[in-house]
Order: C-alpha cells, then sequence, then structure tokens
C-alpha cells in the first residue's frame, strides 16, 4: 500500500510552509514513489495567512491512517495557534495524540510545533521552530527541549522543522529514508535545490554534496557524472557538458564545488560502490564495471581511500 501523506489545513496557514513540502511529495511521486496525499481541515472554510481561501476540507476525524503514515502540520498564524478558542479544540489534540500513537509519524513545518506542544508530545525531547519563535515556543511550553540552532529534529516519530526551507530539507530527508539518497537527489534536482542538508548541518547524501552553488554548467557536469557514472569520465567531455575549455572547467569545478573533478567522481564511485557491495551477488571485478573502472585493485582502492 502506498505511504500516505496528509496536510492538515489550519486556519491562517502560511502557504509556503504547505507548498514547499507539497510540491516535494509531489515530484517524488512524478519519480514514481508510491505516495498519495490527502488534505484535511476543520469543519469550516480555512483562510491562509495570506487572505487566500480554501474551500471546505475533509475532517480530521475522516481520515484512514495505516502506522508508517505521515501527518504533516505546516505553520500558521500564531495569533491563532495561541489563541483560546484553537486551544480548546480538543476533539482535534485527541486525534493528533491517536495517530501517534498508532505510529502515524508527524511532522510539523514552521509554527506547527506548536500544535505538537499543545498535544504534549514534545515534552522531553528536542525540538525546533522559526527563529523568531523558538524563545516563545520554550516559554509556552517550558516541558519541550527547544534547540534554535537545528534545521529539523527527529524523535519518538516526531519531526520539527525550523521553517520554510528547513520544510522542504525535511521533506527530502524523509524520502531520502523512505526511497534511498539516488531518488532523493532526482526530486531535489527536479526542485532545482541541490544543497540538501541534515537537520544537524552535514549533507544527508553525497549524491547532493558539493552542490551549494549556483554555476549551471557545473550542476550539469555534476549530474552528467551522477548518471553516466558507469562510462570513463573524460575531462573534455566533462568541460563540454559544462560548455567551458578543459583548464576553465577544472578551476572552475574546484572553486563552485570545494574538491577536485576527479575527487568528486571519485567521492560518487566510492558510494555507488558502498551500495553494490552489499549485494553478495556482485564481485569486485562486477562492481568495476558499474562504476566506470578498470580492475577490482581501483575498487579496494577507492573504498580504502
Amino acid at each position: 500500500m502506498p505511504v500516505k501523506f496528509v496536510f492538515l489545513v489550519l486556519p491562517g496557514i502560511h502557504l509556503m510552509d504547505l507548498a514547499g513540502p507539497d510540491q516535494t511529495i509531489h515530484e517524488a511521486i512524478d519519480f514514481g514513489a508510491d505516495f498519495e496525499i490527502e488534505y484535511c481541515g476543520l469543519d469550516d472554510e480555512t483562510i491562509s495567512s495570506a487572505g487566500l481561501h480554501f474551500k471546505k476540507q475533509k475532517p480530521f476525524s475522516k481520515i484512514k491512517f495505516k502506522p508508517g503514515d505521515y501527518l504533516i502540520i505546516p505553520g500558521a498564524k500564531i495569533s491563532y495557534l495561541l489563541s483560546i478558542g484553537f486551544k480548546s479544540n480538543k476533539p482535534l489534540f485527541d486525534w493528533i495524540k491517536t495517530c501517534h500513537r498508532q505510529q502515524v509519524v508527524l511532522v510539523s513545518i514552521c509554527s506547527g510545533a506548536f500544535v505538537l506542544a499543545h498535544c504534549g508530545l514534545l515534552d522531553g525531547i528536542v525540538c525546533t521552530t522559526h527563529f523568531k519563535q523558538t524563545r516563545n515556543l520554550q516559554a509556552q511550553y517550558p516541558k519541550a527541549q527547544v534547540n534554535e540552532n537545528i534545521l529539523f529534529t527527529e524523535a519518538n516519530g516526531i519531526y520539527t522543522s525550523a521553517g520554510i526551507a528547513s520544510g522542504i530539507d525535511l521533506l527530502l530527508y524523509i524520502i531520502e529514508k523512505l526511497k534511498g539518497g539516488y531518488f532523493a537527489y532526482q526530486v531535489a534536482r527536479e526542485l532545482v535545490i541541490y544543497n540538501r542538508r541534515h537537520a544537524n548541518q552535514e549533507q544527508v547524501s553525497v549524491f547532493m554534496q558539493f552542490r551549494n552553488h549556483i554555476h549551471s554548467g557545473i550542476h550539469r557536469s555534476q549530474d552528467y557524472i551522477i548518471e553516466n557514472i558507469q562510462k570513463k569520465q573524460l575531462l573534455i567531455q566533462l568541460a563540454e557538458i559544462a560548455n567551458m575549455s578543459e583548464r576553465n572547467f577544472t578551476r572552475v569545478f574546484k572553486k563552485e564545488t570545494g574538491i577536485t573533478v576527479i575527487n568528486y567522481v571519485n567521492t560518487i564511485r566510492k558510494e555507488i560502490i558502498s551500495q553494490f557491495s552489499k549485494n553478495r551477488d556482485f564481485s569486485y571485478s562486477k562492481i568495476a564495471k558499474e562504476v566506470g573502472l578498470e580492475s577490482e585493485k581501483q575498487v579496494r582502492r577507492i573504498l580504502n581511500s
């Protein structure tokens, strides 16, 4: 059965908190991921923080989950999330807590963390929210362990993220866990977001490392290397893809990525070799052909580098 991602569309929702993660999942579906998306809300019509109206959403109580599905809570106006009217919606909070007990993964984007905190689900665990609201979250819910200098957190089946861009980071991280690093790289490339980072600012995948630049020619060459790693990587061909001379390509590649071309190629090779090595049906000689090498000795040398 497909993994279900359900967005809780609350009054005062921030459009980009919804749109970024939503588009990320849609791109994954376009690449063949067995995902599905639903939207739910309260019983009345929803108006976003920007004034855009949403038609009446499916009542949250009608959503059917299975363990391993995801409930995503985008951020909304703080004034609404801290209002007496919202805090008195006991059926909503009971439903969210039931979802957690049933092993539905909970994901908050930006100020959506306040919803989880009000459920008591952030008590005793590390969490985060938008940097302007971290102190407010800690003050309102002192049992939460609020971290104000992190992109996103993961604990006890709950993810929290710092803001719009980190919400996309988080969804790509989740996609990587579900579908693998190369798949997440494909989705990130489709979104034209190459530099995906882990919660602690470390890169989550070598396929997305060294992409924190905006040079389109270098990105094209990096895409070619990843997608054609089984071929011999010729400097003249990579330079042509980047529309540069060999000398200029070598210089610009190192300047933009912080790594030489050959070291980048071998970094990608090492990751793929490591993946193939887990399969007993692949000998080193067979793996060598899969990564554009000529001998088992070269494979071992890269693995030990």
